[in-house]
């Protein structure tokens, strides 16, 4: 479902998405289009499109076609959702260790709209870092 939510097809066109979102919380997936997390994070990323539009805004990213953001960020990852709010990049405590991405795909519409609400309301309140309402660490998988 790639093909359905906007691609920003270079550095500038990201930097503008970033910088000219004033009251939303701008989404943006790093990763491959051909990818399969990349597919599966793109189906739920389409499914929750309509559902955050008063309060986020979703982007695509080919980090093959714009190469500026991959030492910055770190795109190592199949797949790579970071979050902005007015030109800042919002950290979301996951329990992973790694508060700047979330670089799995969500399978549960349900979670991703709860974190990108977090993400709304913390970085509202002027907060660099929120939690996440799920624990995401390990410990809670065996």
């Amino acid at each position: 479902m790639s093909y359905m939510l906007p691609h920003l097809r270079s550095g500038w066109d990201v930097d503008q998405a970033i910088l000219t979102e004033e009251d939303r919380v701008v989404v943006v997936r790093f990763g491959r289009d051909s990818n399969q997390t990349c597919m599966v994070q793109d189906e739920v990323l389409f499914g929750i499109a309509e559902k955050v539009k008063n309060f986020a805004v979703i982007y695509l990213v080919d980090i093959d076609e714009v190469t500026d953001f991959n030492s910055m960020y770190e795109l190592y990852d199949a797949c790579t959702t970071m979050f902005f709010y007015r030109n800042k990049h919002i950290m979301v405590d996951l329990g992973t260790g790694n508060n700047n991405k979330i670089n799995w795909a969500l399978a549960d519409k349900q979670e991703l709209i709860d974190i990108i609400e977090i993400v709304y309301r913390g970085a509202r309140k002027g907060r660099g870092l929120v939690v996440s309402p799920k624990d995401y660490s390990t410990k809670y998988r065996y």
